[in-house]
């Protein structure tokens, strides 16, 4: 068997892992990057909130495809639910806020080819194309068995392969766990009517219909319903589908157009009960997963991997052991808040959609009343939820490591 060494190994090759990747190597830590080539296409986008955008500014790897992106200058709440009690409507606006845009939505294969380009170009980083086969945690390093007979030793595993985590079993982590009711089917669609850069969300009574802007005439869909709808769904031609499309968003953006690619996921949310231990930290869906409300999962995942570099590149500064019990254990200490508050906020949101109970409801539309009328009000739920008070990393502030 072959071995090699390095000072941290990041075991995942989807956006959470490349960034820590990228962010550690840029700053000069030699850093490893175990990532088997995608096999299928990626269809799905993401919307990169601004400090998320700024983040990867900062690491060269926003220019590589901003122009593929499409800014998110509006957003716009609707119930669509036809319960007695149903909330007004809601429109946020990000130059209320002093921004140009609350952040981009981006398809994933340009995001993934950016973030893969960027890489590529970095001395301290090497990409190993295998897969872990196993973790061996030691007192002094860690080291990651491969399936092409190579072995390599770390001080640090950055573990950002997902939420069947190996790295995470091995560093004897358990997750907390719970499903909903609900699958989450993702589309990309043109359409004949301009989106104007606005994100519109049809709140129903299975859950959001989110139609978010891409550039041109061109959206993503997060489409969330009831399991028993999606057989009928997704057996639906491309014009029949679009057709239904059309008709639950009140045809805003005109005669829609399915392109391929379809998506469906269930929807559960599954939290570790611990983010950092045993030479390994998680980022994330190793360590988080959470329904496609509000643009948090991935934008999470990306202030996962900021931190953890940070706390690397400083105690590397000092000549520390980046995988001492110490860091890990402030890796924990700095992004449970974040992580815990966020998932409770998108639990409440989306369970209080699927609730029949009148009072409920009633909360529900007196916060959006509240939110529309109070601007004070307003304002402060927006910069909360494009830059978080309580997590603001180096890299999210703009500042390089």
């Amino acid at each position: 068997m072959t071995k090699s060494t390095a000072e941290v190994v990041v075991v995942g090759g989807g956006p959470a892992g490349l960034t820590a990747a990228i962010a550690l190597a840029g700053a000069g830590i030699e850093t490893a990057l175990v990532a088997m080539p995608a096999t299928h296409a990626d269809n799905r986008t993401t919307a990169l909130l601004a400090r998320s955008v700024t983040a990867l500014d900062v690491l060269a790897v926003w220019p590589g495809c901003a122009a593929q992106a499409a800014p998110l200058q509006r957003m716009r709440l609707i119930d669509d639910t036809a319960r007695l009690w149903r909330a007004p409507e809601v429109c946020f606006e990000a130059a209320e806020i002093g921004l140009p845009a609350f952040g981009y939505n981006i398809e994933n294969r340009h995001l993934l080819a950016a973030m893969q380009a960027r890489a590529g170009s970095l001395p301290a980083l090497s990409t190993i194309a295998a897969k872990a086969e196993a973790i061996t945690i030691g007192d002094c390093e860690v080291a990651v068995r491969l399936d092409n007979d190579e072995s390599i030793a770390a001080q640090l595993i950055v573990a950002a392969d997902g939420r069947h985590s190996l790295c995470r079993a091995a560093a004897g982590i358990e997750t907390e766990c719970a499903s909903y009711p609900q699958t989450a089917l993702t589309f990309n669609l043109g359409h004949t009517r301009p989106h104007d850069n606005t994100s519109t969300e049809f709140h129903t009574a299975s859950g959001p219909f989110t139609l978010v802007p891409l550039p041109g005439l061109r959206a993503s869909l997060v489409f969330v319903v009831d399991p028993a709808d999606v057989p009928r769904l997704i057996a639906l031609d491309p014009s029949a589908l679009a057709g239904e499309i059309e008709r639950r968003s009140h045809s805003i953006l005109g005669a829609i157009a399915i392109e391929a690619g379809r998506g469906v996921f269930p929807l559960a949310t599954e939290i570790a009960r611990c983010f950092g231990r045993n030479r390994v930290v998680l980022v994330g869906e190793a360590a988080h997963v959470m329904p496609p409300i509000g643009a948090q999962g991935l934008n999470l995942g990306l202030r996962d991997a900021a931190t953890i570099a940070e706390l690397v590149v400083a105690a590397r500064r000092i000549g520390a052991d980046v995988g001492a019990p110490e860091l890990t254990a402030r890796y924990e200490h700095m992004r449970r808040a974040d992580v815990t508050s966020r998932s409770i906020v998108v639990d409440l949101l989306n369970r209080s959609l699927l609730s029949d109970f009148l009072p409920v409801q009633g909360a529900r539309g007196l916060g959006l009343f509240l939110l529309d009328r109070i601007g004070p009000l307003r304002r402060a739920i927006m910069r909360e939820g494009v830059a978080p008070a309580a997590s603001a990393p180096l890299l999210m502030r703009g500042e390089a490591l």
